[in-house]
């Protein structure tokens, strides 16, 4: 579904990315992992052309997104929705009309047919019954749920989730992972899953990818991951500093 080619970024003096190769198969989940401020936001804006490399290729479902038009590359993201952080709701608008507003940007405009594919999304976030509140009135567990309902309402079959579980309890962030595997069971769709929670990416995740220094320096399973005496990733997997500061 995806795959990235020798992805260079530079921001200002600063190299973000720095030759990133990856690829994640059509219905798994991938979870990228990596420090604070290490680049994995970054890469994932790349993936739905929201930032263009400075070297590099991105393929989604066998076509090259680098150099598209915005035209072009509306066609690419109605095959991509992307979970940002927060859910990033219209403060304005009621839970309905947060969810319907891809439907209607593309030109639906049958109420009938926007309110029952929101009520369908409601049910699959198990939100029933919430589609008059505002935003303000909302936990972030269900900020974050109704940004996803807004995310996959057009169906796509690929769903980035930048850091789906940051600022949640530890109830609320399980309830969420079980959301994103749901989703990949219930719809089929591939995953991309942000997070610096280990647990978040040990839940949901087919294959993790550390990425570090601006490269993936692992790609495997979990438990390869688990596995691992590499140095580098045991002081990530613990917590522990390198010494060298941040």
């Amino acid at each position: 579904m995806i795959a990235v080619r020798s992805l260079a970024k530079k921001i200002g003096q600063q190299e973000i990315l720095r030759g990133v190769d990856l690829e994640v198969a059509t219905g798994e989940t991938l979870a990228i992992i990596g420090r604070s401020g290490g680049g994995k936001s970054v890469l994932l804006k790349h993936l739905v052309g929201l930032m263009a490399p400075d070297v590099g290729e991105i393929w989604i479902d066998g076509q090259n997104i680098i150099g598209m038009n915005e035209r072009q590359l509306g066609t690419i993201r109605k095959k991509v929705g992307i979970l940002f952080q927060g859910g990033a709701l219209f403060d304005s608008m009621t839970v309905e009309e947060n969810i319907a507003f891809p439907l209607r940007e593309a030109g639906e405009r049958d109420p009938e047919v926007l309110h029952s594919k929101v009520k369908e999304m409601l049910e699959v976030m198990e939100m029933e019954g919430e589609e008059d509140k505002m935003p303000e009135s909302l936990s972030g567990g269900m900020k974050k749920r109704v940004g996803l309902a807004r995310s996959i309402i057009r169906r796509p079959s690929c769903v980035l989730y930048d850091e789906p579980t940051s600022g949640l309890d530890p109830v609320v962030a399980d309830s969420i992972n079980r959301l994103i595997r749901r989703l990949q069971q219930r719809l089929g769709v591939t995953s991309v899953v942000v997070t610096h929670d280990m647990k978040s990416a040990f839940d949901v995740a087919n294959h993790i990818s550390y990425l570090h220094e601006g490269r993936i320096y692992f790609h495997g399973t979990p438990i390869q991951l688990q596995q691992a005496a590499d140095p580098i990733l045991q002081d990530f997997l613990l917590g522990r500093s390198d010494g060298r500061g941040d």
